[in-house]
């Protein structure tokens, strides 16, 4: 059986769809899409990442990444979508550090194809992801965590019903840096 086939049959990775948009799970043939985003948007996403491996954007990069996706979302550790307006990948969004047992919780993260930002992509997507958390995945609460000096992700977070819950110190290590981060929650209603 190969990568692909086996990827689209981890359970709950049916693909969400809702607001023109189509959340799924990254397949094989979206290496060249994905690589080729990545490299048009290295400038406009490199200030809020962790920094790039030497081999990232490589094709071998891709298909270990798919695999570490395929055995993380089959453990219920982690579920990742790419985001698709038709055909065209805009960009992507997980749910990261699945915590079951009494939290019941996990970690949002997110980007977006700097061709594609601030067009209300990420505002369609982000609800879509959240509301598959609490029913699909029957999660409690989401948590997300920015940069104070990203306007944008503040500005998303926010809109899309998260409230602030406070600030972690050094929390993440982006661009090569330690990382102030502001800490957001949305539990489900």
């Amino acid at each position: 059986m190969g990568l692909l086939s086996t990827f689209r049959h981890v359970e709950g990775a049916e693909p969400i769809r809702g607001h023109g948009l189509t959340l799924r799970m990254p397949e094989a043939e979206d290496f060249q899409q994905w690589s080729t985003l990545r490299t048009e948007s290295r400038n406009f996403l490199e200030p809020w990442e962790p920094t790039w491996p030497a081999d990232d954007l490589t094709a071998s990069a891709f298909r270990y990444r798919l695999r570490r996706y395929r055995e993380m979302a089959e453990a219920d550790q982690s579920h990742p979508y790419f985001i698709f307006a038709g055909s065209t990948l805009l960009g992507g969004i997980s749910l990261n550090n699945v915590r079951r047992g009494v939290a019941q919780a996990a970690t949002l993260g997110y980007w977006i194809g700097a061709a594609h930002a601030r067009k209300g992509h990420m505002s369609r997507a982000l609800p879509l992801v959240v509301a598959h958390a609490f029913s699909r995945h029957r999660l409690h609460r989401v948590e997300a965590a920015c940069l104070p000096r990203n306007a944008a992700s503040v500005r998303l977070l926010e809109k899309s019903g998260f409230q602030r819950e406070g600030l972690a110190r050094s929390y993440l290590k982006i661009a090569g840096t330690w990382e102030d981060h502001l800490l957001y929650g949305q539990v489900v209603e």
